[in-house]
């Protein structure tokens, strides 16, 4: 731009820079420019997931390789860990305390053996879901993706091990008398809506550890005092019968009882459905998409916070 001065000469002004009078937010919007670690659109969080579904599988069983690579035994601690404790809640709860009262034996030991399998999936799910962001700030300050594929890896991790130690599971089944047949196939429902409801809870578990680091120590107690409380030992109608019904109603229709009694009514002949709550299968349906769903929205609405301060 020119201009004729006084004195006939010419003068060239500055041109006016083409951003002059633009905010940020408008300079942002103009050049495509985002805000570094901001949290996506819920739609658009699930997409990227999806896209590292590879990424997610791969550091899951990487995890898993590793969980025992210092050991002799290697990977047979997936299985003979849940057998070890399995064989002392055996001794303390059905030889010294009588907890399978009303069961015979060939019916006692699947039903205990199948409860601390299952319920050892849902509690190794919540112990590695709340360090799953305090336990890898390296790894979530280094780079940027999903911070949920972590609690999903260390489930996938958990429904990986319990695969593989289902092996053992069958052959306690079969050795005391339940041999497999058409509700067998019932395992496989049981244990998908299983893992969904350990994803959601290892979310939730997963910010509340990334916000307080101090509850992975708190975290064993709980689950402790779930597991006494879900029948891994003994059958609850049974051992509660003298009791008010509200109470035996209440601990049965908790999550983890419930897969516990699914798997069981598929794997045992002896245990009926006369053991299962009413509507067990809508019930456990309701548990995992309940969780699966809320747990991730409560885990994403605070993606933008994790590996800061």
């Amino acid at each position: 731009m020119s201009e004729t001065t006084h004195d006939g000469t010419v003068a060239v002004s500055a041109p006016v820079p083409p951003d002059e009078g633009l905010t940020a937010a408008q300079l942002a919007a103009k050049y495509g420019l985002t805000v570094s670690g901001a949290r996506p659109s819920l739609v658009e969080y699930v997409r990227q997931l999806w896209d590292r579904r590879h990424f997610i599988l791969a550091f899951s069983r990487a995890k898993l390789t590793a969980q025992y690579s210092q050991a002799k035994l290697g990977q047979l601690w997936q299985v003979a860990t849940p057998l070890l404790n399995a064989a002392v809640y055996f001794f303390i709860f059905g030889v010294i305390l009588d907890a399978g009262r009303g069961m015979t034996r060939d019916v006692y030991i699947p039903f205990l053996v199948t409860g601390v399998f299952v319920f050892t999936f849902t509690q190794s799910s919540v112990m590695a879901g709340v360090r799953a962001i305090s336990g890898n700030l390296g790894l979530v300050r280094a780079l940027h993706f999903p911070r949920a594929s972590l609690p999903v890896s260390f489930a996938l991790q958990q429904l990986q091990q319990l695969l593989f130690s289902m092996i053992v599971l069958f052959a306690v089944a079969v050795a005391f008398g339940s041999y497999p047949g058409l509700s067998w196939l019932l395992i496989v429902p049981a244990l998908a809506l299983q893992f969904l409801f350990n994803t959601g809870l290892a979310l939730i578990v997963a910010r509340a550890g990334a916000k307080t680091p101090d509850l992975a120590q708190l975290m064993p107690f709980v689950m402790r005092t779930w597991m006494y409380a879900s029948g891994v030992m003994f059958s609850i109608p049974i051992m509660l019968e003298d009791k008010p019904a509200w109470i035996a109603t209440v601990l049965q229709w908790n999550p983890a009882a419930i897969y516990m009694d699914l798997m069981r009514f598929a794997l045992i002949d002896g245990y009926g459905a006369e053991n299962l709550p009413d509507h067990v299968w809508a019930a456990a349906l309701g548990w995992a998409l309940l969780f699966a769903a809320g747990g991730f929205v409560y885990f994403w609405k605070a993606e933008e916070r994790y590996g800061r301060g």
